[in-house]
């Protein structure tokens, strides 16, 4: 199982606790965690990744062991720590301001 931790807002729309528990079938990326969270909860479709591009959305960003992953490809395999279950994928809600 794959851990995911979600910002407030999702939790709240998605009515589920601080961490969610998915079951990913093949390699564990971005993508796949993703697609799983999305079909676990069809409420978070198009809140984490855009509809038609499915890139992030703006002021969200995904960590897993400390790394930013935001920026990686969405194919790469996450850490083992992850696809272990040892360590959440964290999606986080960035902050922005002056």
């Amino acid at each position: 199982m794959i851990r995911v931790v979600l910002p407030h807002h999702l939790r709240n729309l998605a009515r589920v606790g601080d961490e969610v528990e998915i079951e990913v079938t093949g390699a564990v990326t971005q993508r796949s965690v993703l697609d799983a969270v999305e079909a676990a909860y069809p409420v978070l479709r198009g809140t984490i990744r855009d509809h038609v591009s499915r890139q992030r959305r703006p002021f969200l960003r995904f960590f897993a062991c400390e790394q930013d992953l935001s920026h990686e490809p969405p194919d790469d395999p996450l850490p083992e720590a992850v696809a272990a279950g040892k360590e959440p994928f964290l999606i986080v809600g960035a902050m922005a301001g002056g």
